[in-house]
């Protein structure tokens, strides 16, 4: 287990301010935030790279806040790879070992389970330099298991490559995490690249963690506009929840007013996100308690989906696939219904 208690980091033009995790054994834990948030420097810190202003970090039981870099027990993998060029993928992957001082016939069976497992086994002989940016990507993750770390720590370890070889790391970082059960710590500021692989998230927005939860309550429940916007929730207004008769609810922004379900009341924030809403050009019937008359304002094609800004007259942006979109016939300026459960509100 990882525990940091009221870490404080200063660098002078930068703090990250009294961060509080606790990651269980064998989590893969995502710290998710907009670039210059503080994701890499919390990294580099729990790595014992940076100098802390004040509180500890405990792995396993033991505090390592004053300890080393290489007594840590800790497994790095940066952005850029930072693999050795003038060292084969082989010597790249047994340069950690080699302070290990275990027998030479360990070490290589170490390298070649290592390579096996990350299917590189074909690559140790070549150098860095021959090798493409997923290539680089597996060498430097089997680098970082080899010596068998407690910890691994990813830095934006997908950012760097075309989608197609992301999705495929993707891939391997799933089963990595499912047959060794190493305790992962992983940033980004890629929301979809945090849904697809953490057990749980943390937003951290200006050295500060704004909240943590499992993907879906970060994407479903938002604790603040800041996350709501970051989780591309969309949708997000300020008005008031006021009561209404029978014990429901409603959340009123000016003279629209919708239906929510929730215990909360006064003024407060709400979000709806995109693929929630319904598009239609007739009424829609059904149980859902929200259904409004709009003019579509503006189209914004992803390929295969499709983001539909509705003017109510106050604006909601809707998601649609391509084939909806197309089987619906749906122009610029066009009068449509939108309509979403009040469930779908989320006030905060």
């Amino acid at each position: 287990m990882i525990e940091i208690k009221n870490l404080t980091v200063d660098l002078g033009t930068f703090q990250l301010q009294d961060v509080n995790l606790k990651i269980e054994p064998g989590e893969y834990f995502i710290i998710l935030g907009p670039t210059g948030s503080g994701k890499t420097i919390l990294l580099e810190s729990i790595a014992g790279l940076y100098p802390i202003k004040s509180g500890e970090i405990w792995l396993n039981g033991r505090e390592v806040t004053k300890l080393e870099p290489e007594k840590r027990g800790i497994g790095f993998v940066y952005q850029d790879y930072a693999l050795f060029p003038h060292l084969s993928v082989k010597d790249n992957l047994l340069f950690g070992l080699k302070q290990t001082k275990q027998p030479k016939t360990e070490l290589h069976s170490i390298v070649d389970w290592i390579a096996g497992l990350l299917g590189v086994t074909h690559l140790l002989k070549r150098k860095p330099e021959t090798l493409s940016g997923g290539e680089r990507q597996k060498v430097a993750l089997a680098r970082a298991l080899c010596i068998s770390p407690q910890v691994l720590l990813l830095d934006e370890p997908l950012s760097a490559l075309d989608p197609h070889t992301r999705e495929g790391v993707q891939q391997e970082l799933r089963e990595i995490h499912r047959r060794l059960e190493t305790t992962i710590i992983h940033v980004t500021h890629d929301f979809e690249e945090a849904i697809a692989l953490g057990d749980r998230i943390a937003i951290l927005s200006e050295g500060r963690i704004l909240q943590i939860g499992t993907p879906d309550q970060v994407f479903r429940q938002p604790s603040s506009e800041f996350v709501a916007r970051f989780a591309m929730a969309r949708n997000v207004f300020s008005g008031e929840v006021r009561d209404v008769e029978k014990g429901d609810a409603i959340f009123r922004i000016g003279d629209l007013k919708l239906a929510v379900v929730t215990e909360l009341r006064g003024k407060l924030h709400a979000s709806v996100r995109p693929e929630d809403i319904l598009v239609s050009k007739e009424l829609f019937r059904s149980s859902a308690r929200n259904s409004l008359r709009g003019t579509i304002t503006h189209i914004d094609d992803r390929g295969s989906t499709l983001y539909l800004t509705v003017s109510t007259p106050l604006n909601f942006i809707c998601l649609l696939t391509r084939r909806s979109f197309e089987e619906l016939g749906l122009k610029a300026g066009e009068e449509v219904y939108i309509t979403f459960k009040a469930s779908a509100v989320h006030i905060f």
